[in-house]
């Protein structure tokens, strides 16, 4: 195990994680082989919710015991088992740490649970010639049961896995690589996903045996290397609260009570919850593109290239999380995120032909990559740095529970969400000439995500708040209810303060934003003329115009007021609201200042359709989406408010040392 160094002079060359002190090659070799891990795991964990399905199919599965088989079992043992392990994977002392070990010992138990599942007919077959009495089942009825009991087994000892492995990363990864090692981590499941979709899922049918051995196998032979190759370091002893013997009641209620005693642990695990129930309904993402007319082909080539798209942007988004920090960057992306669902509500009126809607849905798509792939960079770093370390996998398996509960409450509602749309508008007619045929009720998913986003956009931005309560960038510690000092210390790592330069940048990307959109509409009227379009330029004179002059005017006003603060910020003043901060406003600049293009895009569509409507309400959603980004934008201004109050280097956080 590497030791601490005590040469000031190596300080810029060497990355500490507790007692682990990493070289910059040792950092390269810690994320190869965690990266590894992961490449490993991503495939096991594939495999089996990819081939099940079709093999429950295929023995003609009730859809309910099914759903039980599929989604109950994992979200039931993630609410039960996975909080046990974890707060005794957390109080676990062992010369190889406190991870490894139950990595290790659930290794043997997953790799024959994945050689049941691959063989679950032929045992099936095998039991009911030999057990007395289950010759009267049908051999599909036998089967079913065994690849239940077979599922349970693999999902109870898979828990012991999961929180052990991510669990560990925060155990060995320096802090300040968190955020990039996140990245490369979803870099490498995402190529794993796509090199399993690509090359071995046609297989899932015909050489099942065959991907099932395979998988255990590399699990087995991935994970020896990675338990070999990685070390865990010394954890400081337990508290007196880990070590007191205490019945199963009162170890519940200290788990309960422990996890759930600070405002900001609720919040953080709340709007994963939210995020989890909102989540399920975009499993039917492939219904609502088939509504809007795309084929099966489309569809491969659409969610083809949004994966590439993400691939690459993750890596450039990673480096930016940890400059600027996780929670930071999740707040700021989930509050300019509002915009993305209330946009899509114009599919609600509108009809393309597939070929059309796949491009102009692929563009505004591609449109919110970076962001997607800032929120996703953020989630696991954004846990590391908030939940107390002590008890970092009991944090996680919280999060975990309300997760899981939240899916399975979805899993009830959702399709019952569905069926409610689809009778309430089954045999209407409304504006727009669309029947609301069987799959109408798939394009309320924009509804259903919208009011998930307002919701996690409370809930975040409380926690934002929260987080600065408590000391900020410089000065946070999680709290912890059983210290005598109320938190647990550890290192500040340094962030990049607000730079005026840049902010000053992306203020006049956003001025192009709001008076190029109005510029857009007064240009939009000559050929709604030339083409005969008389009831739209109507409707541009008496609605569309007057509303982008509004947006302009208040963008003008609220424009004015943050470079008038970032004065103030320069000479030393309070200024009257918080500083947005300016990375995060070059990405909404960028990214809205990009989406004119699509404007023009609709709007050329539209027009070569003969259609005002369509027009008009492409102009419409494009003005409501400008109104919400002066609403996120004033709601970021209060947000920061008393806290981001200084600008260029005097907001800088150097990095300290855990004390």
């Amino acid at each position: 195990m590497p030791e601490a160094s005590t040469v000031g002079e190596e300080k810029r060359e060497l990355y500490h994680c507790g007692t682990l002190t990493y070289t910059k090659i040792g950092l390269v070799s810690l994320f190869i082989w965690l990266l590894w891990g992961d490449f490993c795991y991503t495939l096991m964990e594939t495999v089996v919710p990819s081939i099940i399905p079709l093999t429950l199919k295929g023995l003609s599965c009730p859809n309910w015991i099914m759903g039980m088989i599929i989604s109950t079992i994992p979200n039931f043992m993630s609410m039960t088992v996975a909080p046990y392990v974890s707060v005794k994977s957390d109080r676990c002392r062992t010369r190889w740490g406190r991870r490894i070990p139950f990595i290790a010992a659930s290794m043997p138990f997953l790799t024959v649970s994945l050689f049941l599942l691959g063989w679950s007919r032929e045992i099936a077959e095998w039991l009911r010639m030999t057990v007395p009495g289950l010759e009267a089942y049908a051999p599909a009825t036998v089967a079913i049961g065994m690849i239940g009991i077979f599922m349970l087994i693999f999902q109870f000892f898979n828990q012991f896995l999961n929180t052990g492995f991510w669990a560990l990363f925060n155990d060995v990864v320096p802090p300040t690589h968190l955020a990039r090692f996140a990245g490369a981590f979803r870099m490498v499941g995402t190529a794993a996903g796509a090199f399993y979709n690509y090359f071995l899922f046609r297989y899932a049918e015909s050489h099942s045996h065959e991907i099932f051995a395979g998988s255990a196998i590399l699990y087995t032979v991935g994970f020896l290397l990675l338990l070999s190759m990685v070390k865990e370091g010394k954890y400081p002893p337990l508290d007196e609260s880990q070590t007191r013997k205490v019945s199963r009641w009162q170890a519940t209620r200290e788990f309960f009570r422990e996890s759930f005693h600070e405002r900001l642990y609720q919040l953080i695990f709340a709007s994963g919850g939210v995020l989890a129930f909102a989540g399920v309904a975009w499993g039917f993402q492939v219904f609502f593109l088939l509504e809007m007319k795309m084929d099966l082909e489309q569809i491969g080539k659409y969610n083809a290239i949004l994966a590439v798209a993400a691939f690459i942007a993750t890596y450039f988004a990673a480096i930016f999380v940890d400059r600027w920090h996780p929670l930071r960057v999740y707040t700021y992306v989930v509050i300019f995120s509002l915009t993305g669902p209330m946009m899509n509500w114009v599919w609600l009126f509108i009809d393309l032909p597939g070929r059309i809607f796949f491009w102009l849905s692929l563009a505004a798509q591609l449109l919110y990559a970076f962001m997607n792939a800032l929120s996703a960079a953020c989630a696991m770093p954004m846990q590391m740095r908030l939940f107390p370390h002590s008890r970092y996998g009991q944090f996680g398996a919280a999060q975990g529970m309300i997760r899981s509960a939240c899916t399975i409450a979805a899993g009830m509602v959702v399709g019952g969400f569905y069926d409610l749309i689809q009778v309430i508008f089954a045999n209407c007619w409304h504006g727009g000439g669309i029947a609301a045929g069987a799959g109408y009720c798939y394009r309320f998913y924009f509804v259903w995500s919208s009011l998930a986003s307002l919701i996690n956009f409370v809930l975040i931005a409380w926690a934002y708040r929260r987080w600065n309560q408590l000391g900020g960038d410089a000065h946070f510690h999680p709290p912890a209810s059983w210290n005598k000092e109320g938190y647990e210390k550890v290192a500040v790592v340094a962030t990049t303060g607000y730079q005026s330069k840049w902010l000053n940048i992306a203020l006049l990307m956003m001025d192009g934003v709001m008076f190029g959109s109005l510029l857009l509409v007064a240009v939009m009227l000559a050929p709604l003329a030339w083409h005969g379009m008389y009831r739209a330029v109507r409707w541009f004179l008496i609605a569309v115009l007057p509303l982008s002059l509004v947006v302009a005017l208040i963008w003008f006003r609220m424009v004015r007021g943050i470079r008038r603060d970032v004065g103030r910020a320069k000479a030393g003043e309070l200024p009257v609201n918080g500083i947005p901060h300016h990375g995060m406003m070059m990405v909404f600049g960028s990214k809205f200042l990009l989406t004119i293009g699509l404007v023009i895009a609709q709007f050329h569509v539209a027009v070569r359709l003969e259609n005002e409507l369509y027009v008009v309400l492409f102009a419409l959603g494009n003005i409501v989406t400008n109104f919400l980004l002066l609403f996120c934008t004033w709601f970021v201004l209060k947000m920061e408010k008393g806290y981001a109050t200084k600008i260029d280097a005097a907001s800088l956080v150097a990095a300290a040392p855990e004390q």
